[in-house]
């Protein structure tokens, strides 16, 4: 039997309106929003200290627009059903501290362990609302401050050779000569050279392929400032590899200091003063290796709920999808 075009725009429009309205449905009657016992607080702050446990992570994400929120998650959840403790509107910690205080103080009390990142205002809010817990500064986030100063250095040298061919360029261009920029052995201009090491820069070298041994070759022949970078970023990076002990890794650190003391090099001596504000918190990852990558990986699925979402409208039925999610036993 066939259907007539007339049906089919039907069946369509159907269709259509129906996901459309069973959308809103959805939020208005058969979600539970507007029953939600936490409605009337979302947007500032979410509780849910009966997911609290002895290993935590701290870390800010973003939910539209730029806009900040503090989320502590139970490590040991894996950013499953449950793992989320709290989230909090901003990075004041004065504020994420007021709510996390909500929290049972005994139970506060038997956090062990909290990874985090650099921030000051997160140290503070372990510090106080978790105040037997060690912190742990997450080894990821040091590893990129190195990375950072390489490709910050590269960047300077780019800019330059960029100059240097606008110059050349325009002076043969005043005495009526073809341009024809000098090449490396492997074809690269020097501005191509410097844009096209970016990514090896990132690897360690047993890891380039041999297309990038050569322009490394060239790279750090040119340029021996980021030849020295590179290796103290590496340097740095084989330490946090290392399964060694908190006091050999100590001494290796103390080592690394000395290289960055003897390069000069002044992106290397602001990261060297970062790691000796936070001494203590960075070798705190030796006591059990452990890393921020649970609350990275939070971070990750609520970008890709974002996405899905095509961004945040309503800020309030986003959160309460989340705690549903992450917050409440499933």
């Amino acid at each position: 039997m066939e259907t007539s075009p007339v049906t089919c725009r039907t069946l369509e429009t159907f269709y259509h309106i129906n996901a459309h309205t069973f959308e809103k449905q959805y939020k208005e009657t058969l979600s539970g929003f507007h029953d939600w016992d936490q409605l009337d607080h979302a947007d500032s702050w979410l509780l849910f200290p009966e997911n609290i446990g002895r290993h935590l992570a701290i870390d800010e994400s973003s939910l539209s627009n730029g806009e900040l929120y503090t989320f502590v998650t139970n490590r040991d959840r894996h950013t499953g059903e449950g793992s989320l403790v709290a989230v909090v509107s901003g990075t004041k910690s004065e504020d994420v501290i007021q709510v996390l205080k909500l929290i049972d103080e005994e139970e506060r009390m038997k956090v062990e362990e909290v990874t985090l990142d650099l921030s000051d205002s997160m140290r503070k809010i372990v510090s106080v609302a978790f105040p037997k817990a060690q912190r742990v500064i997450d080894r990821f986030h040091i590893q990129k401050l190195a990375c950072d100063a390489v490709q910050e250095i590269r960047v300077a040298h780019r800019w330059d050779a960029l100059q240097q061919s606008n110059e050349e360029m325009e002076e043969c261009k005043q005495t009526g000569k073809p341009y024809v920029p000098f090449r490396f052995s492997n074809g690269d201009t020097r501005p191509e050279l410097l844009i096209r090491s970016r990514y090896l820069l990132f690897k360690s070298a047993d890891k380039w392929t041999e297309r990038q041994k050569e322009r490394a070759k060239i790279l750090f022949e040119e340029y021996p400032d980021i030849k020295m970078a590179y290796g103290l970023s590496h340097s740095l990076r084989m330490i946090f590899s290392k399964n060694t002990i908190k006091d050999a890794a100590r001494l290796s650190m103390a080592k690394w200091y000395n290289k960055v003391d003897d390069s000069r090099m002044k992106q290397f001596n602001v990261i060297a003063s970062t790691f000796y504000e936070h001494y203590d918190e960075i070798l705190n990852f030796y006591n059990k290796r452990s890393s921020n990558a649970a609350a990275e990986s939070f971070n990750a699925k609520i970008k890709l709920f974002r996405a899905n979402l095509h961004g945040v409208v309503d800020k309030k039925f986003f959160l309460f999808r989340i705690a549903k999610l992450y917050g409440y036993p499933h």
